[in-house]
């Protein structure tokens, strides 16, 4: 759910808000850690653009202008003005007016309907007090393309598998649909007691020749059916749940959100966003499990209990995320410690993927070869024991 809010500040300047939240109380929770207060609030739909903001590219087209020296409603008004996307150039002209009525860059952010994250909202904020915006565009920048850069390797890890099954299950959707079907004829004016399985293949080319449009209307709508509950809330976390509690499988999905965990925290510590702040801004990327040990590890933080040692008792570390955050704590640099155990987890991730891909595309390419060939060699063997008995 996406809210308007309008809320004053500390300075007693009132900002217009848009806000990401489960409930309304979440959405004051987010509000209260940003240091304002709700004056008043409106639930909506999050607008369509949302999430289609090339928000990568922005940074860096706006650090390169601003390391130029130009300043940032003239950098705003360039990118504005070469943009070509009309979607994209209403929100950077929402910006520039925003920046024009003497409004931070944070708070124009804010008010630009949902085009830019959470988490980049707050990173500007921060950099904003210590006047330090191209550093705090650049660390994005890093972050961005270190989650990117993973994300490319697990889908890159996961099309080879996805296109042989694919490839595959056509080839053996063709032998049974078209091939066995038409050896299923020449077989009927042959005398002689076919092999068992040679014939309950043939009998089921028949079958499918006998229903092909029936079949083929079945397979869409069961296509169609997977594809619209794969796409459903409930569904989806059921099966997430079930990934969880698998033994090897679920430890594996736990390093790696606690991996993005450390990731996201990091860079907003290292600009300058305090621990218990960002930590609040951060719980949405857990689950609920993770997300409610988060909460407590919150409330004793607050409370001035040590950060590794409170995060580890919540369960949110690694034996060697554990190691890093107690000398990032004695350091006095837990942003750049929890971005290296971010680096350690998502390398280790990468790592198990690309095995198992090296090893289940094997197996699957095995596994489907064996099942065309078990169809052609029933498909031929009526042939072979013809030939032996003319023999």
């Amino acid at each position: 759910m996406r809210y308007s809010v309008r809320a004053v500040g500390a300075d007693r300047l009132v900002v217009d808000l848009d806000i990401d939240a489960g409930s309304e109380a979440e959405m004051r929770t987010i509000v209260a850690a940003r240091g304002l207060m709700v004056l008043a609030s409106k639930a909506r739909v999050a607008p369509a653009h949302r999430g289609k903001f090339p928000l990568l590219l922005f940074n860096q087209e706006l650090l390169a202008l601003l390391r130029a020296g130009i300043a940032l409603a003239e950098a705003i008004a360039a990118l504005a003005e070469k943009e070509t996307r009309p979607a994209i150039r209403t929100v950077l002209q929402g910006m520039l007016g925003a920046l024009r009525e003497g409004r931070t860059l944070s708070s124009a952010l804010d008010s630009a309907g949902g085009a830019f994250p959470e988490l980049y909202v707050a990173t500007i904020r921060a950099a904003e007090r210590t006047s330090d915006l191209d550093h705090a565009v650049e660390r994005y920048i890093a972050y961005q393309q270190q989650v990117d850069t993973l994300r490319g390797k697990l889908v890159s890890a996961a099309i080879y598998p996805a296109l042989l099954l694919g490839v595959g299950g056509l080839v053996v959707l063709f032998l049974m649909a078209y091939v066995v079907p038409r050896f299923s004829h020449i077989y009927e004016d042959l005398d002689g007691e076919l092999p068992l399985m040679s014939r309950l293949l043939l009998e089921w080319g028949q079958f499918i020749e006998a229903h092909a449009v029936g079949g083929a209307m079945l397979l869409a709508i069961a296509v169609a059916g997977l594809v619209a509950l794969s796409r459903h809330p409930g569904v989806r976390a059921a099966f997430g749940r079930a990934l969880w509690r698998m033994p090897v499988v679920g430890e594996s999905l736990r390093v790696f959100q606690l991996a993005r965990f450390y990731r996201t925290l990091g860079m907003l510590l290292s600009g300058g966003i305090p621990v218990p702040t960002a930590l609040t801004m951060v719980s949405g990327l857990l689950t609920q499990t993770l997300r409610t040990s988060l909460d407590g590890a919150i409330a004793r933080i607050r409370e001035g209990q040590g950060f590794a040692a409170t995060l580890a008792a919540g369960g949110l570390t690694t034996p060697v995320a554990m190691r890093m955050l107690e000398v990032g704590e004695r350091a006095g640099n837990l942003g750049d410690m929890l971005s290296r155990a971010a680096e350690f987890h998502e390398e280790d991730t990468a790592r198990q993927v690309e095995w198992l891909t090296r090893l289940f595309g094997p197996l699957l390419m095995l596994f489907i070869g064996g099942a065309i060939g078990l169809i052609v060699v029933l498909m031929y063997l009526p042939i072979f024991q013809l030939a032996e008995s003319i023999g």
